[in-house]
């Protein structure tokens, strides 16, 4: 269209317009500048977000750890991740939906410290304090408390990056530890696993140690339960107050706490050294040197509960009639009339005092067999109930009675000290009138707890009974003997792994012991008595044609029984002929002068240092890959290797031998730069593959 309009003086003028087109042409600027100013402003922004990001993500970096909302991960000085916690995800609570992720807007840093107040959805306190207590260790302190009560805290650590040791002792026990299937986060307390095979050990900590150089320690105050999920590789770490038997503090709320320490280091073995050093409690003193040199004799695979006088007169006979030393002679169960009396059966023992005296004058000392629990029909049982001295039913008004594996009764309260006082009373009285050298603590898992009970004293880690019991052996601990532990390395005493099948295999087999061993080492337990040679005999449990084990399996179990701190005979070797006492005799002998010296001498640094007598091949290898999946050889300090048969029909094993200068048993030279294998290295029967470093 075009427009006219009137001129000036001179005339008219025709003045042709394009009005719309000029009208889109403005448009079209103004859009380019809104553009433009759009784009302008998205830069800015753009650019201010990524130096925040910047500032956040630095904010949110301590030394070698990055957090981010959903977890963190750490590195080792070479730049590669050695460990990765995920906070986990969303669940349901008491009917209502709770999530793990951190609320990054509310963390701050301050020096060392990072600290979160808030997940997406509530607060709570959150922090990571990086420590480094020397040049070559990094720590960093983790603590998530929640500010509402029952909620469960729940952090996931990955198992992928490298091979992982520690934790408890297991049923079936691998090196390192092997998690099969998925398992719900679970009470992480000592529990009988001979019985409940699907539970954790007698012997536990909640501490592990990595293939690459990183340790986690929980603290002892978290209400802590362990799971996994195998596909997944990972373990469940947990703190929870609802539908557990952990109680919170006296008058505080139910309100969970994860708290623990990731510690890196330069290798496996010198972070485990600093973990042992920091945070284990250690042992005070050395058991009796007899104990480590001559091997004990217990009458409980041999007899069971039929045991008298007689036998046991006969037993300590045939050990001297076969020239066998002896640290003592264990009485096991059944000497009393009823569970939880204090007195010889009249009818099984008509002359105990006689008895003891004919023991003593043939050179035997007698260690009896005890347990917590005091049956009904004891006459101890009614005193026991009148004086409030037994655990009791959540409302603290009645006794709880408790089903174990001889019968149901009470079990004596160790957290209140007039029920210690009676107990030990008890053990000086069979000591003052019979002469008895020491004590096999029997039980002590709280397992054999309910599922909710009350003390005399408040504890909030079922756990911290056990400790409580284990206590109880302090008098004693030259030759005492326990099966359970819990923060007791201080006891100073020897610990056995739980009752062994008599079988080859890893499911309380012979296989089992070398993992055993090294785990419960790695937990800082070192004075380790193994269990009985050949195992328990018990029946459906032995491999062998009579009801004695299998010759083969007694004869390998011996052989791996003489490089031990310890040794422990019940089976005795004559039962099997002539052939076996003198291969019994070979290694009594030679645990009496290669081994026992050694362990000795290690015994004593163990005071200062903590660290393990058994020892894996890694602790000397600590960057072969081979050496931390070895489960069945093992070294006695740093100086010698050894490599039992643990196969039936085998007269020959593959061994591993570390880089070194090794000398064999059999005088053979090894001077090499890198590890060797062996292959169907050739050991007879009556042998074990050893090898001393040169």
């Amino acid at each position: 269209m075009y427009q006219v309009v009137p001129g000036g003086a001179g005339g008219t003028i025709t003045d042709v317009i394009p009005k719309q087109k000029h009208t889109k042409d403005t448009r079209r600027l103004v859009g380019a500048g809104v553009i433009g100013l759009f784009l302008v402003i998205a830069a800015v922004t753009a650019w201010c977000y990524y130096i925040a990001s910047l500032r956040k993500a630095e904010l949110l970096k301590t030394q070698l750890l990055d957090l981010n909302k959903d977890g963190y991960i750490i590195r080792n000085q070479g730049g590669s991740i050695v460990f990765r916690m995920d906070f986990r995800l969303p669940i349901f609570t008491h009917d209502f939906f709770y999530v793990w992720t951190l609320d990054l807007d509310s963390c701050s840093k301050e020096e060392e410290i990072l600290r979160c107040g808030r997940t997406t959805d509530r607060k709570l306190k959150f922090f990571i304090k990086t420590v480094r207590p020397k040049d070559t260790v990094q720590c960093y302190r983790v603590r998530w408390e929640e500010l509402v009560p029952d909620i469960p805290v729940e952090h996931a650590m990955t198992y992928k990056f490298a091979h992982w040791y520690g934790g408890a002792v297991s049923a079936i026990q691998h090196w390192p530890i092997s998690l099969s299937g998925q398992q719900a986060p679970k009470p992480f307390v000592t529990s009988d696993i001979y019985s409940n095979r699907d539970e954790f050990g007698g012997i536990l900590e909640s501490y592990w140690l990595s293939s690459n150089a990183t340790a986690i320690k929980i603290n002892n105050s978290v209400p802590f339960h362990l799971g996994w999920n195998d596909t997944e590789k990972t373990m469940y770490f947990q703190a929870r107050y609802h539908d557990t038997p952990f109680k919170p503090n006296l008058g505080e709320a139910p309100c969970a706490e994860l708290s623990y320490r990731v510690c890196v280091g330069s290798d496996v073995t010198s972070i485990h050294k600093y973990m042992v050093r920091r945070y284990f409690n250690k042992p005070y003193k050395v058991p009796a040197k007899v104990m480590f040199e001559h091997p004990l004799w217990s009458t409980w695979a041999l007899h069971k509960r039929d045991i008298d006088q007689e036998k046991l007169l006969t037993y300590a006979a045939n050990i001297r009639k076969y020239s066998f030393n002896c640290s003592h002679l264990e009485l096991d169960d059944r000497y009393t009339k009823h569970y939880g009396d204090f007195e010889f059966d009249p009818v099984k023992f008509p002359n105990a005092s006689e008895m003891f005296q004919k023991l003593k004058s043939d050179g035997f000392l007698v260690s009896l067999w005890i347990h917590p629990f005091v049956n009904y029909d004891s006459e101890n049982f009614h005193t026991l109930v009148e004086r409030g001295l037994f655990v009791r039913e959540p409302t603290g008004r009645l006794p709880a009675l408790v089903h174990w594996w001889n019968g149901i009764g009470g079990i004596l309260d160790f957290t209140n000290p007039e029920a210690r006082d009676w107990f030990a009373s008890q053990l000086r009285s069979l000591r003052s009138k019979y002469g008895v050298s020491s004590f096999k603590f029997d039980a002590g898992e709280t397992n054999y707890l309910p599922w909710k009970f009350s003390t005399k004293n408040h504890i909030r880690d079922p756990s911290f009974f056990t400790r409580r019991y284990t206590e109880m052996a302090l008098h004693y601990n030259d030759r005492a003997e326990l099966r359970s532990g819990y923060q007791s390395q201080n006891i100073s005493c020897f610990f056995r792994p739980i009752d062994r099948d008599s079988v080859w295999g890893y499911e309380l087999g012979l296989k089992s012991l070398i993992p055993t061993v090294l785990t419960i080492s790695i937990l800082g337990y070192q004075f380790i008595l193994p269990d009985m040679i050949g195992g328990n005999a018990y029946l459906n449990h032995t491999s062998g044609e009579r009801a004695l084990p299998d010759k083969e399996l007694y004869i390998r179990w011996l052989e791996l029984s003489a490089f031990m701190p310890s040794m422990q005979f019940s089976i005795p070797p004559w039962e099997y002929g002539n052939e076996v006492v003198e291969i019994a005799r070979k290694y009594t002998a030679i645990h009496e002068s290669i081994v026992a010296p050694r362990v000795l001498e290690l015994a004593g640094e163990v005071l200062d240092t903590g660290d393990p007598i058994i020892r894996p091949l890694w602790w000397i290898a600590t960057g072969d890959e081979t050496a931390y999946k070895i489960d069945s050889q093992f070294l006695i300090g740093d100086d010698l290797m050894v490599a039992p048969v643990l196969e039936p029909g085998k007269q020959e094993r593959d061994i591993y031998l570390p880089a070194g200068h090794w000398r064999s048993y059999k005088g053979e030279r090894f001077d090499i730069k890198e590890a060797l294998h062996l292959t169907d290295y050739p050991v007879d029967l009556d042998e074990i593959a050893y090898f001393v470093w040169v």
